[in-house]
């Protein structure tokens, strides 16, 4: 009866005691679980304080970049009306000035602001520098006006105005007439001519010639022209017996035919041959 109470009592400790590494292991398990766990939670925290982190930065980031763009933007507009006086400057020096150099710069400027996105200095610098090419253009045409509308009596035009004086004037430069001097006047043949030219060396027109079409008119300041160089070789000219044989002495006709040679043909025209001849005046050769 001992023996057996003894040998139960051995057999609850052995299950005693397996129940109770059983219940360790469980819990070693338990904490195991629990260490990964907050191993786990600790890592998400870490992870989102560095998102937090990178997202903070990133809104600084571009907080700071839009300030940057608004201040860009808050410059732009003084810019554009810059830019918009210039192409109306540029407009009026048309047929008085060469305006490709301040294009080029405009161009170069407009495209600075195209391109900066952070930096207002640089916007206000290119508008700085448009405003100085609107001063140029504008001393630039002043330039040419008083050296053009300076006639010997006066201005060089009237009845016409500017506009129709630099029409004309651009038609002359055009048949290889710049360096001759032009001016308004009613005197060309008591006002029957539409334009005459001088001995002295210039060209006068009628004030209505400014609404000729531009063939009509590059035609008219080619035979005027062609009247300046005849008066260049006048005296040999008028001696000539192959004028007079060719052209019948008539200065008007050899003048078209001038006009001819330049490319500007009018109403009259003239043959191979007098053509050849005529192109001679040209050059100061008289055949």
């Amino acid at each position: 009866m001992i023996r057996r109470f003894l040998s139960v009592t051995i057999v609850a400790a052995v299950m005693l005691t397996a129940g109770v590494v059983g219940r360790a292991a469980a819990l070693d398990e338990d904490r195991a679980e629990a260490i990964a766990e907050l191993q786990s939670l600790a890592q998400s925290i870490r992870t989102a304080e560095m998102r937090t982190d990178h997202l903070d930065g990133s809104i600084a980031i571009a907080e700071k970049d839009t300030a940057a763009r608004a201040a860009v933007l808050e410059v732009r507009p003084a810019f554009v009306d810059e830019i918009a006086a210039l192409t109306a400057a540029i407009e009026q020096a048309a047929g008085k000035v060469d305006t490709s150099a301040h294009r080029a710069s405009a161009q170069s400027a407009q495209q600075s602001v195209l391109d900066e996105r952070k930096n207002p200095a640089t916007v206000v610098a290119a508008t700085a520098t448009v405003h100085a090419l609107i001063d140029k253009v504008g001393q630039d045409i002043g330039s040419w006006e008083t050296a053009q509308y300076a006639a010997p009596s006066g201005p060089a035009w009237a009845s016409s105005g500017p506009d129709g004086y630099a029409r004309v004037r651009a038609a002359l430069d055009q048949v290889g007439g710049g360096g001759v001097g032009l001016y308004e006047s009613a005197s060309c043949a008591g006002g029957t001519a539409p334009a005459c030219a001088n001995s002295g060396g210039f060209i006068k027109y009628r004030a209505d010639i400014v609404d000729w079409s531009a063939d009509r008119l590059n035609w008219a300041m080619a035979h005027e022209l062609a009247h300046i160089y005849q008066f260049r070789v006048w005296g040999a000219l008028t001696s000539s017996d192959a004028y007079y044989s060719a052209f019948g002495g008539d200065a008007e006709f050899l003048a078209n035919c001038m006009a001819v040679v330049r490319g500007y043909p009018g109403s009259v025209g003239c043959d191979a041959d007098q053509q050849a001849w005529a192109s001679g005046i040209w050059v100061g050769a008289v055949g």
